[in-house]
């Protein structure tokens, strides 16, 4: 029996690239996304049009997986974005927003697809986050809040469900060869106010993140993770692509006091060139 997979925000970036290898290697692919016709498309491929913001079309997004294959091996929780910009000046209602989608959703998901794995003695889900649920930098308050929040909530969950034989389990992308940065800074200088005493700062930053110098890892390379948590038999607590994303995850949790003080001289350095 092929496995049955749920991938949310299937219609770009690592989602897209997931939801194609998923199904060349044989899995069922349940794939969710506001822009449907984006979503790749291929005999083991259901796209389906969801907003995960809204609780009624993830029902059915889990409901008509249930209804066609009577099963769910994984749930990814890839739908994210960022919400970038001075916190003074984003108002509570995007970050509310933020939450909705980078947290709120991935929990409702969640709700919904674990009385069948239950019922299954069988399931995993994958929840991603960033290297940015540890790590932190200016203009991205609610941003680094969010996957902070979805982190703490999945570490739970596993506890909660490990007595069930399922698990939950983190991904923490670092950088990425995507559009990502760009939308992320085109969000930061829309949340300007006129005349904001940011503007210098959100310029810096934004040069920093779009730059070509950046390293990351393709969409192709974090989908191939994606696969290798969902097969494994015993799935780590965290997942990461590059040694480097694993060591600063460390370093920021580690010696907090230390990346405080080199985030502060870096971030003196950018405003001042």
């Amino acid at each position: 029996m092929n496995k049955v997979v749920i991938i949310t925000g299937a219609s770009n970036g690592m989602g897209y690239a997931a939801t194609e290898l998923f199904a060349k290697e044989g899995w069922q692919v349940i794939a969710g996304a506001r822009r449907v016709e984006k979503i790749p498309s291929g005999s083991n491929i259901l796209a389906i049009k969801v907003d995960v913001t809204d609780s009624e079309q993830n029902k059915n997004l889990v409901d008509q997986a249930i209804a066609k294959y009577g099963r769910i091996d994984v749930l990814i929780n890839n739908a994210g974005y960022g919400e970038f910009g001075p916190t003074e000046e984003i108002t509570v209602d995007k970050a509310k927003y933020q939450f909705d989608v980078n947290y709120f959703a991935a929990v409702d998901l969640a709700n919904q697809v674990l009385p069948t794995m239950r019922q299954q003695g069988t399931g995993l889900i994958v929840n991603i986050s960033s290297i940015g649920g540890d790590l932190y930098m200016p203009l991205g308050a609610h941003y680094h809040a969010s996957k902070a929040a979805l982190q703490q909530w999945s570490d739970v969950l596993d506890t909660e469900i490990r007595q069930f034989g399922l698990h939950s389990i983190v991904i923490q992308p670092g950088g990425t060869a995507s559009a990502w940065a760009q939308i992320a800074m085109d969000n930061a200088k829309k949340n300007l106010h006129d005349n904001s005493p940011y503007k210098t700062l959100v310029t810096a930053v934004s040069n920093l993140l779009t730059s070509d110098r950046m390293p990351g890892a393709t969409s192709e390379q974090l989908a191939q993770l994606f696969y290798r948590a969902a097969n494994a038999s015993k799935p780590k607590r965290r997942y990461f692509h590059a040694s480097g994303d694993r060591l600063a995850v460390w370093a920021a949790r580690n010696h907090p006091k230390v990346f405080k003080f080199t985030l502060d001289k870096f971030v003196d350095r950018l405003i001042k060139h």
